[in-house]
């Protein structure tokens, strides 16, 4: 921010300030003769009242914010840092510091914390720019190399927007400082770019270095292995900030910008990887089954994939039948994340080749031992086919919570279907149940993230098995969409703020009759 000027600030010394809080009848005597400059600005940034000393410093002086509470002052060629203090309703009022040359450690205690938070390489480099113009020069540029021979810029100057966009990249014969700059591989050290360079540098760059006493660049990689090639002109008009340390401060500033230049890209890269990698587990929209509706809750526990442990497939077959599967990994997280595509991709294969749920259930045992993983799955599985009357459901579980069905009148069933865990032992041993859903009836899948959810208030209480019977036997003669919607309710409530495992539910509705 910089202040506006307003009349105060042209006013004589004992002209009276308008506009001044009434308060200011007591403190405007008392700073009125302190030997440090002090002014005051209104709740619009505008300048309203200089003491005798600030006045001392020039006409028309520029008050420029840096954080909260310091900025400098800029006028007459010269600039100051200031120490900046909120005062009631607003205003506030800006202390000139010691004037001597600021130390480069100072600087660098400030701007750590800020580049160290900043996120993306677009806001990194945007607030590299910001920090140069602020403390090391009135202009600065950030330029990093892009596609089809070209740089992206950030810019950053005093009285102006920041500024950003493409330039194509300059000839080493016409910016040879530049291009070393770029190509630098040891420690950031700062070199004068000569004013016939700076002319040959593309007209949005050059003309915002118009009337620079100085312009100079440095590299931003660190030692050649922070993974960046890039480079910061700054452009200074006056004395420099940091005295006969100008250089070092600039240096150890280009050194913290590029680790955190490089951080940033480093994690764009790797959240580019996790989302591309949660695309391909991130369970897709069941297949559509002639007289089946299914509906899905699907909510992992919190982490950096949008997917966990549980999971859920309805894979359509040409016969018009389903496979289905509700499941879930041992853990959270990307480990079991990881395997929890292993294990739906392995089955997405083998349901085309083998139909029987407990050699299905087989199979995958034999592949998760044989795979070598300290990780154990549960299961239930099995086809949904379109009958006369409803649906038939083949199910076969691998010790996995029985499936459970609401029946018209109520009724809430429970699938025997005892199995071991998937996984564990070669010697596992698989059941299956055959069942029918008539037309309004529904089948609820779904994994312990359900019935071992926590108490808000009291942690060592689980939702349980009870209260999923009685929020089901409530929704008798209910769609499976509002019977899910009731479910997430229930649980939410149950869970309030409070954190939670990995959710899969599974709803299989035998629709009613059309007509």
């Amino acid at each position: 921010m910089v202040s506006r000027p307003a009349p105060a600030s042209a006013r004589p010394p004992g002209a009276p300030a308008e506009g001044l809080p009434e308060y200011g009848a007591f403190w405007r005597p008392v700073l009125e003769d302190v030997r440090e400059p002090v002014f005051v600005t209104d709740p619009a940034g505008a300048l309203r009242w200089a003491n005798a000393a600030a006045r001392a410093l020039g006409p028309d002086p520029a008050l420029v914010s840096v954080t909260e509470t310091t900025g400098r002052i800029d006028t007459a060629g010269r600039r100051r840092a200031a120490h900046v203090r909120a005062l009631p309703e607003g205003w506030h009022a800006w202390t000139v510091v010691d004037e001597s040359p600021r130390r480069p450690e100072e600087f660098l205690a400030e701007a750590g914390p800020r580049l160290a938070a900043a996120r993306g390489r677009h806001g990194t480099a945007r607030l590299i720019a910001e920090l140069a113009a602020s403390a090391l020069g009135e202009c600065a540029f950030v330029l990093l190399p892009t596609t089809r021979g070209r740089w992206e810029w950030w810019s950053a100057e005093d009285h102006a927007a920041p500024g950003h966009g493409r330039i194509r990249r300059v000839p080493a014969q016409l910016a040879p400082v530049v291009a070393e700059t770029f190509a630098a591989v040891g420690p950031p050290e700062t070199q004068p770019v000569p004013e016939a360079e700076v002319s040959a540098l593309p007209a949005v760059v050059a003309e915002r270095f118009s009337g620079a006493a100085e312009v100079s660049a440095v590299s931003l990689g660190v030692g050649g292995s922070a993974g960046v090639t890039g480079a910061v002109l700054i452009g200074r008009r006056g004395e420099p900030g940091f005295g006969a340390g100008q250089a070092r401060a600039t240096s150890l500033f280009a050194r913290a910008a590029g680790t955190a230049l490089a951080n940033a890209q480093r994690y764009a890269r790797q959240e580019e990887a996790t989302r591309g990698l949660e695309s391909t587990l991130r369970p897709q929209p069941p297949a559509d089954v002639e007289g089946a509706r299914f509906e899905i809750w699907y909510e992992p526990a919190g982490g950096v994939l949008g997917v966990g442990g549980d999971f859920y497939d309805v894979l359509g077959r040409e016969d018009g039948s389903a496979f289905l599967v509700v499941g879930d990994i041992c853990g959270k997280g990307a480990e079991a994340a990881a395997l929890t595509g292993r294990v739906r991709h392995s089955l997405a294969a083998l349901h085309l080749v083998e139909r029987d749920a407990r050699t299905l259930l087989r199979l995958l045992n034999e592949l998760l031992i044989a795979g070598g993983s300290n990780r154990f799955a549960t299961l239930v599985l099995g086809s949904v086919v379109p009958a006369d009357s409803g649906l038939d459901l083949t199910l076969a579980s691998g010790g996995h919570p029985a499936p459970l069905i609401l029946r018209r009148d109520g009724t809430v069933e429970e699938v025997s279907v005892p199995g071991t865990l998937v996984g564990i032992s070669p010697q596992a041993r698989f059941a299956e149940a055959v069942t029918h859903l008539d037309r309004g009836e529904v089948c609820l899948l779904y994994t312990d993230g359900v019935t071992e959810a926590r108490n808000r208030t009291e942690s060592a209480e689980l939702f349980g098995d009870e209260r999923l019977f009685t929020v089901l036997a409530g929704c008798a003669g209910l769609p499976a969409r509002e019977v899910v919607r009731r479910l997430r309710e229930a649980v939410r409530e149950w869970l309030g703020n409070s954190g939670h495992d990995d959710i899969a539910v599974l709803a299989i509705e035998a629709a009613p009759a059309v007509g």
